[in-house]
């Protein structure tokens, strides 16, 4: 398995000083499911020659999950599969890329990892990962998944991982603002949404349209729903896309948004932050993940009551549609694993019913179609929201340049916002620079 070394150690240095911005609100933060999915038709799975195999999994579990991974789905998956059992390693977030790529150099890697999802098409693009595409009954389990989660795993004609946990942002209103300016539920469309702002501010609310950054992962829900784009479908192209027409409109209501003062001071660092300006009242409305109430309705101390004083929307339709972004983490194959067709039948395993709704016991949203619509699943009094916006929700742009890109577009973005170029020359800018790290 030497082939690949010389491709890890040369990136080595560079990922090294590469931060990439990690999928939503923090690894711990999003949604899973499993359970028995088709295509395992090798269910109990012999070990050869009658022997046990192991197969270790890299994982970033919190402490509340990883307790559920140990008691609940690690004997089910033995029991259900007698001939494997799996070994079970929680890693820190924390330098956790470099570990991979050391451990991937030295044949020291794990069978299977929980990877974050951004990170899916770099290693596969270094040879780290099986293109699990290729395997027995991923036909079968591919149509049971949602479909943009599934699609960050996509490199080149191949799917080297499956989404064992996904999630998404909704648009997240005020009650008592939203009371004291007449409106009644969440808005549909993106005129009845800015007339709801502009109302807002009209009562002297710092601001309505809960922007939280000049990011990707902030301020593409909006983007993406006034009909701009990134890339092509294929991610094969920016220039004409990243700064078409279209994009180019999007933005520049961005900006005027942030002229008319409809938009938070987040949306450039300021204060009161998004959680902060909920609780007191201030913000009309933000975006965010299930991890808003989960964390919050488990804050004994606090008067905020998420439930009763937040009304939940779909991101606000616009000549895009209603879109959002997706986190979350991927299970990926090592290409020196040992034992490659054992860590696809618990790849396999995790993505059916019921391993996803074991998982989603703790807030977190399955993959599996099926579970994430579960009524069990649903009757949490959040969740409905979520699952529904990952119909239309989208994936930041799933190519192994995309740290590097997703750097040039916060820059073309944050410009733009704070007045220092044109939307178009901005985003003409940024499309001519990413263009050529495709081009590489």
């Amino acid at each position: 398995m030497k082939w690949y070394k010389t491709i890890f150690y040369g990136v080595l240095a560079a990922v090294m000083a590469i931060t990439i911005t990690a999928c939503s609100g923090g690894n711990n933060t999003p949604a899973n499911y499993g359970g028995s999915a088709p295509g395992n038709e090798s269910g109990n799975t012999p070990a050869k020659g009658g022997e046990k195999v192991t197969i270790e999994y890299w994982h970033t579990y919190s402490d509340q999950e990883e307790k559920v991974l140990t008691e609940e789905i690690k004997p089910l998956f033995e029991k259900e599969n007698p001939g494997i059992e799996l070994k079970l390693t929680r890693m820190p977030y924390e330098g956790l890329k470099e570990q991979v790529i050391a451990g991937v150099a030295g044949d020291a890697a794990p069978d299977l990892m929980r990877m974050d999802i951004i990170w899916v098409p770099e290693f596969a693009k270094m040879g780290a990962l099986q293109d699990i595409s290729k395997m027995e009954g991923f036909d079968e389990l591919k149509p049971n998944l949602f479909e943009a989660p599934m699609e960050t795993n996509a490199y080149n004609g191949g799917y080297y991982g499956v989404p064992v946990n996904t999630n998404t942002k909704i648009a997240i209103y005020n009650k008592a603002v939203m009371d004291e300016i007449g409106v009644t539920e969440a808005p549909k469309t993106m005129d009845e949404f800015v007339a709801a702002a502009k109302l807002a501010v009209a009562k002297g609310k710092p601001g309505a349209i809960g922007i939280g950054g000049a990011s990707v992962w902030a301020a593409s829900p909006y983007f993406w729903s006034l009909g701009g784009s990134l890339t092509n479908e294929d991610y094969t192209k920016v220039e004409g896309y990243l700064n078409s027409p279209e994009s180019v409109k999007a933005l520049e209501t961005i900006v005027q948004w942030n002229k008319e003062g409809l938009v938070t001071p987040t949306i450039l660092g300021g204060e009161p932050g998004a959680w902060d300006g909920m609780k007191n009242n201030d913000y009309m409305m933000i975006d965010d993940g299930p991890w808003f109430y989960s964390i919050l309705m488990n804050e004994a101390e606090s008067t905020f009551k998420p439930l009763e004083q937040t009304i939940r929307g779909l991101m606000p339709e616009g000549a895009g549609g209603s879109r959002s972004v997706v986190g979350g983490e991927d299970l990926v194959i090592f290409t020196n694993s040992k034992h490659p067709q054992e860590a696809w039948t618990f790849a396999k395993w995790m993505l059916g019913e019921e391993p996803q709704k074991i998982m989603s016991k703790l807030g977190l949203i399955p993959t599996n179609k099926t579970a994430a619509n579960d009524p069990a699943f649903l009757e949490q009094p959040f969740v409905t929201e979520y699952v529904k916006q990952l119909e239309t929700a989208m994936p930041r742009t799933p190519i192994p340049q995309y740290g590097e890109m997703e750097t040039i577009v916060n820059l073309a973005f944050e410009k733009a916002i704070r007045g220092e170029l044109e939307p178009k020359a901005a985003l003409d800018e940024a499309a001519k620079n990413i263009q050529a790290i495709l081009t590489k």
